[in-house]
């Protein structure tokens, strides 16, 4: 029952895409065993170089399948992107993964 917040930018995804595949995506004794959050936040340019979106997609369809996703009051994955080139701060300016 622990959360896990996990922050990459571009290729700093990598370790966690292995990570996230054996936490919801492989059969592992630590995907029956997870029961909190699993929080990634992922900072790029823009949309189009959206790193294993199809990957993260799936995660979220596969949870949502199972009854946990934020909407049936039960979620296990979120995901949050920073788009530094297309979207703005809070205050103005870049929207940068640590905003």
């Amino acid at each position: 029952n622990v959360d896990l917040i996990m922050d990459a930018t571009g290729t700093g995804i990598a370790p966690y895409r292995g990570f996230l595949r054996r936490l919801f995506l492989e059969p592992t004794p630590a995907a029956d065993a997870f029961r909190g959050l699993a929080w990634l936040f992922l900072g790029v340019a823009n949309r189009d170089a959206l790193l294993y979106d199809d990957e993260w997609q799936a995660i979220l369809q596969r949870e949502t399948a199972r009854g946990r996703s934020a909407a049936q009051g039960r979620e296990s994955f979120r995901l949050t992107y920073a788009l530094s080139r297309e979207e703005s701060a809070p205050g103005g300016g870049k929207m940068y993964i640590q905003d």
